[in-house]
C-alpha cells in the first residue's frame, strides 16, 4: 500500500510545491503578535480548511492531512494551520496572562479573515477543537462544518490535572533522540505511529539552540493559565447546543479527556453529529494515519453541500 509517509519519501507529495508559510499580525490585550502558519493547495479553491492543534502541539501536525486534502481533481481544497499564539513560529506573549479561549477565538477570526472567506471547514484537535467549538456557537459563525478531535463540552479535572503534569516544562535536551525519547513518552497516548511519523512530529516539536541542544517548541507560559483551570471540570453543554452546525467526533478509545460517556452525549444533544472511534489510542488522535486521515476525507466529502 501506498501510505501517505512513502508518498513523502517518493517525492510523490511535493511540499515545496503545495506547502507555503506565511503569517499575520493579530491584536491582543497587549500589542499585536504575529501568527504563522502553513498553507496548502491553490487560494482559489472552492473549500478552505483550517486545522488548529491541541495546547502543547503547532500546526506541523496536519502535515500528512493537509497534503491528502489538496491531492487529486476531485477534492477542490485548500488547507491553512496555524500556530497558535506561543507555540511554533507564532510569537510568545509578553504577559502569560493573555492565553486564553478568548484571545485564540480572535486570533483565528482575524486568520479566517486573513484567508479572505466567509465559510470554513474547522478541524480541531483538543484546544483546537474547543476553539472551534467556541466559534461555531456564535451567532452568524463562518464555521460551516467541525470536526473535533479528542474533545467536548465536558473534560473530567483529574485529566486536565494528567495533563498539567507535564505541560510547562522548560527541559533541554542534550540530542534530537533525547527530544524524541520524551516526546513520544509524553505523547505516547497519540496512537500507533511509525518512526518516520515519530520524526516528523518531533522535528517539528523541537526547536534547535545554538549550541546544538533542543528544547521544546512551545512557550512555558502557556501552562500559568491551563493549570489554573484545571482545577474543576471543564462544562460547556450549553456551548454545545448553539452549535448549529455538522460536527465530526473523533475520539480515542482509551481517553480520558473525552470519555465515552460525554461521546454519547453529544450524540443525543445539540447539533447533527457522527462520532468514530480509533482503537489503541487515548488522547489525542494523531490524524497522521492512513485511516484517521481517510475518515476525515470521507466526511469533509459527504458534507460538501
Amino acid at each position: 500500500m501506498d501510505t501517505l509517509i512513502n508518498r513523502f519519501k517518493k517525492g510523490i507529495i511535493k511540499v515545496s510545491v503545495q506547502h507555503n508559510e506565511s503569517g499575520f499580525l493579530s491584536l491582543g490585550p497587549h500589542g499585536f503578535h504575529r501568527i504563522a502558519y502553513s498553507h496548502w493547495g491553490e487560494t482559489n479553491a472552492n473549500r478552505t480548511v483550517v486545522c488548529v492543534h491541541g495546547l502543547t502541539r503547532n500546526g506541523r501536525d496536519f502535515d500528512f492531512l493537509a497534503a491528502d486534502l489538496v491531492q487529486g481533481s476531485q477534492r477542490d481544497y485548500r488547507v491553512a494551520c496555524p500556530d497558535l499564539p506561543g507555540r511554533g513560529h507564532s510569537h510568545w506573549l509578553g504577559d502569560p496572562a493573555d492565553y486564553t479561549l478568548a484571545l485564540y477565538m480572535s486570533d483565528m477570526t482575524a486568520m479566517i479573515a486573513r484567508l479572505g472567506v466567509e465559510q470554513v471547514d474547522w478541524i480541531g484537535t483538543s484546544l483546537g477543537g474547543l476553539i472551534g467549538m467556541s466559534l461555531a456557537a456564535q451567532p452568524n459563525s463562518p464555521i460551516r462544518s467541525l470536526v473535533i478531535n479528542d474533545i467536548g463540552p465536558f473534560v473530567p479535572a483529574a485529566a486536565l490535572k494528567r495533563i498539567g503534569q507535564y505541560v510547562g516544562h522548560s527541559e533541554q535536551f542534550e540530542t534530537f533522540e533525547a527530544l524524541k525519547t520524551y516526546l513520544m513518552n509524553v505523547h505516547s497516548s497519540f496512537g500507533p505511529m511509525s518512526d518516520d511519523h515519530w520524526d516528523h512530529l518531533c522535528r517539528h516539536s523541537g526547536h534547535q539552540n545554538e549550541d546544538g541542544s533542543w528544547r521544546l517548541h512551545y512557550d512555558p507560559s502557556i501552562a500559568i493559565n491551563f493549570r489554573q483551570a484545571a482545577s474543576q471540570n471543564i462544562d460547556l453543554w450549553p456551548l454545545w447546543q448553539q452549535v448549529t452546525c455538522p460536527v465530526l467526533i473523533l475520539r480515542g478509545e482509551q481517553s480520558d479527556i473525552l470519555t465515552r460517556d460525554t461521546a454519547h452525549q453529544m450524540l443525543e444533544q445539540g447539533p447533527a453529529a457522527e462520532l468514530i472511534e480509533f482503537p489503541a489510542t487515548g488522547h489525542a488522535p494523531s490524524l497522521m494515519q492512513d485511516d484517521q486521515i481517510e475518515a476525515i476525507r470521507i466526511w469533509l466529502d459527504s458534507n460538501s453541500g
